[in-house]
């Protein structure tokens, strides 16, 4: 990849490194909203390779594929940053899906099934399925959880003080370990998702191969584990 002058082969970095570009996209799709085009995010990504290829400076001991992920995931986070996030009325039906998993898990002493789910939620499955697909991108976190707002999101109404830091939250020890120990008890179909894409780093269309589901199951498995992960952790900021 070097030329004979110890310098960087830019062609070559960037024909070696595209399919790392297209990799870090179609990871990155899970955690966002079906609004968002998975070919928008390559390109950023592309450009952000471009960038790294010509500011690359290899007397600084780094190696350049390290760089490159850096610049590439920085391009399409800006990317992201002109785009909308989750539309108001999803984040109202993926927060009416967590409480309807804490009322059933209350009242069943386990993890509520899709069928209960979506009775309770007093819709079919397959509506629930597409809330559940509607949502991807839910995340377990918001920044406006710390916030007052007209939705009263749940952590406004369980964290004592509202000028909590959010950082504060995810650095404490003890959060952490709520977490690890709520994704260990979530369904195994859905912990093997959560497994494979935040530890393995497999994309949606991966795992679905992994375990014979379609992309779009696999979409909502995550989805659910979120919202499962989501009411489950109220009980840390009661």
């Amino acid at each position: 990849m070097y030329e004979a002058t110890g310098t960087l082969d830019k062609e070559q970095a960037v024909t070696q490194f595209a399919p790392m570009v297209k990799r870090i996209a179609y990871h990155l799709m899970a955690r966002l909203p079906s609004s968002v085009q998975v070919d928008d995010l390559i390109q950023a990504g592309l450009i952000g390779l471009l960038d790294a290829v010509s500011h690359f400076d290899g007397g600084q001991g780094a190696q350049f594929e390290t760089y490159a992920v850096q610049r590439v995931r920085g391009a399409m986070l800006d990317e992201l940053r002109h785009a909308d996030w989750l539309p108001r009325n999803v984040r109202k039906n993926m927060r009416m899906i967590e409480a309807a998993i804490t009322r059933l898990e209350q009242r069943l002493g386990r993890h509520p099934t899709e069928q209960e789910l979506a009775d309770e939620l007093h819709v079919p499955v397959a509506q629930y399925q597409q809330m559940l697909m509607d949502g991807r991108g839910h995340q377990l976190l918001y920044y406006e959880d710390f916030q007052d707002s007209d939705d009263g999101d749940f952590f406004e109404r369980y964290t004592v003080d509202n000028r909590s830091n959010p950082l504060d939250l995810i650095q404490d020890e003890r959060f952490r370990a709520m977490v690890v120990a709520s994704i260990d008890t979530l369904p195994e179909r859905e912990k093997t998702v959560m497994g494979l894409y935040y530890e393995q780093e497999l994309n949606l269309k991966e795992i679905g191969q992994i375990l014979g589901v379609s992309e779009s199951r696999v979409c909502q498995l995550h989805g659910q584990a979120v919202a499962r992960l989501r009411s489950r952790l109220r009980e840390w900021t009661e």
